[in-house]
């Protein structure tokens, strides 16, 4: 199901996804927009991969410069023009993160959170690769994905999503180990620690991996 986000979770299906998250839901991604703005400084210019409507670009856009999203998603790229309507410094385009249409070397950051790395369906190393190519000399790279102390919370928000038929069916038999898997061929799987420690080691590549508020693993590349 490579293109489950683009073909049955866009627009305002994806939007609802975060309209009906728990308390803690919402403290988890407000933690990680926040991690990522610590990262960032006025003066940047900003890409964010996997943009989707554009929940994390609005944050974005209040601190950076200049700010670019990307989605595979035709209609949420529609519905993020106009919940972005009142912000100049961002411009959206259609992309896949694993073939990005930009020259090298010119955002001071290239953002993929949320559990990009695993959601966007696309090699790690690939999106490495891509992603480092087009990011500035002493730019950085921010992923995260969710934490492995976030597994009962995150499993109770696919469960909601479930129920409300943004998602198919939870099958719980096969779902487990960081992994949550549907009946009608969605997985959402995770990166963990180790994970990304071993991603690194074998492009040979030097960052920094940070949990935060117990429901996010971010890593960190500075090029």
């Amino acid at each position: 199901m490579k293109e489950y986000y683009s073909k049955k979770l866009s627009a305002n299906k994806l939007k609802r996804c975060y309209d009906i998250a728990s308390p803690r839901i919402k403290q988890y991604l407000k933690a990680e927009i926040d991690f990522v703005l610590e990262q960032i400084h006025p003066s940047d210019k900003v890409i964010e991969l996997g943009c989707g409507y554009g929940r994390v670009l609005r944050e974005l856009a209040k601190k950076a410069s200049k700010v670019v999203g990307i989605d595979t998603s035709l209609e949420s790229l529609e519905l993020a023009k106009e919940y972005l309507l009142d912000y100049k410094n961002i411009k959206l385009h259609q992309m896949n993160a694993n073939s990005l249409s930009f020259k090298e070397e010119i955002f001071d950051a290239v953002i993929a959170i949320q559990n990009g790395i695993s959601a966007f369906k696309v090699e790690p190393e690939v999106l490495l690769r891509e992603s480092l190519r087009i990011t500035k000399r002493n730019g950085k790279l921010i992923l995260s994905s969710y934490s492995e102390n976030f597994w009962e919370e995150r499993l109770k928000w696919f469960i909601q999503q479930s129920k409300e038929e943004l998602l198919g069916e939870i099958d719980f038999e096969k779902t487990g180990n960081g992994s949550i898997v549907c009946k009608d061929g969605f997985i959402a799987t995770t990166f963990s620690k180790d994970d990304f420690q071993n991603l690194l080691q074998r492009m040979n590549m030097k960052g920094f991996i940070q949990e935060i508020d117990l429901s996010s693993i971010f890593c960190v590349i500075t090029k």
